[in-house]
Parts: structure tokens; C-alpha cells; sequence
């Protein structure tokens, strides 16, 4: 398996990830979107390869926290592995690279909206933990944040995402 960043030529094969592993196209029309944003981040849009194949994507893009001041934190959206591929380490492969890579530009923190079980197994915990709220009406085991080695108290508030999520 190769994990890299992604690249105009994969654009295709990315979209049919996303499809494949939501089972719709919104996730897919969602990474387009951010893409073609002020809020994509190149670095951090990662795929992973077997056999020269991309068979999995991770996005990570700037989302708002708002509190006193309006911080810019990191959204993980989203994390897909082609179906046939899943459960063999490629999504944790993935997260893997992809905090590593937020760590290394100095990135504050990563909100996500997911499984629990798949994402404390990287350190993530409720957001609420944090003083971060949801922007969902979602049970708060399912809205975590992680905080990064540039994470300072200040990093509380309210969640809301750029308009690219709408759809999603």
C-alpha cells in the first residue's frame, strides 16, 4: 500500500471511493467542493494505493470555530476505503498519515463527526471534553475532537462548517 497526496489524475478515482463507500454521491460532490475552496488544504488530501489503485481518501479542510474570535481548526471529511478494501488498515493507514501531516504544519485540532470506535483508537474524544460544541444534533460520543501538539486552551466554541457540508 502507498499513501499519497492526491493529484489531478485521481480526482475520478476519488469520487468513486467516496461513492462506493457511502453507498450515494454526497460525500463525493463534497470533497469536490472543498476542493475548489479557500478551506482545501493540498497536503491533506491523501489517497491510498494497492496495486497502483486508489482504493481509499482522506480529507482533512479548514472548518470555523467561533467563540469570542473565529478560529480556523481542521474537519476531517471525509475518510472512505472502496468497500472490497475495508478492514485491512487502509483507513487507519490513512489517519495515521494524515495527522502526521497536521502535526507537521502545526495544525491546533481535528473535529470529526463518526464511529467512536474507529476514531478514539486515535485519541479522539467527545468535542464537549474540549468545551467544543456540535453544530448537530447528534449524541456528543459521536462529535470528537484531537488535539495536536500546537493545541491551546483558547480552541473552544462553536463548530460551523463552510457551506460545502450543506449538502452532506
Amino acid at each position: 500500500m502507498n499513501i499519497r497526496c492526491e493529484t489531478l489524475s485521481d480526482y475520478t478515482a476519488i469520487a468513486e471511493v467516496n461513492t462506493l463507500a457511502f453507498g450515494q454521491e454526497n460525500e463525493a460532490k463534497l470533497v469536490e467542493k472543498i476542493r475548489y475552496s479557500d478551506r482545501y488544504i493540498a497536503e491533506l488530501s491523501l489517497v491510498a494505493e494497492v496495486e497502483n489503485f486508489v482504493v481509499g481518501h482522506i480529507l482533512f479542510s479548514y472548518i470555523d470555530l467561533v467563540d469570542e474570535e473565529t478560529l480556523q481548526v481542521l474537519g476531517l471529511a471525509p475518510l472512505a476505503v472502496s468497500p472490497q478494501f475495508q478492514r485491512q488498515g487502509i483507513g487507519s493507514a490513512l489517519m495515521k498519515a494524515g495527522l502526521e501531516i497536521a502535526e507537521a504544519k502545526k495544525e491546533a485540532i481535528v473535529i470529526v463527526l463518526g464511529h467512536p470506535h474507529f476514531y478514539t483508537r486515535f485519541g479522539f474524544q467527545p468535542s464537549v471534553v474540549y468545551e467544543i460544541e456540535s453544530p448537530f444534533p447528534v449524541p456528543e460520543e459521536f462529535f470528537m475532537a484531537k488535539p495536536l501538539q500546537n493545541y491551546q486552551k483558547q480552541y473552544k466554541g462553536k463548530v460551523v462548517y463552510p457551506a460545502a457540508f450543506d449538502e452532506v
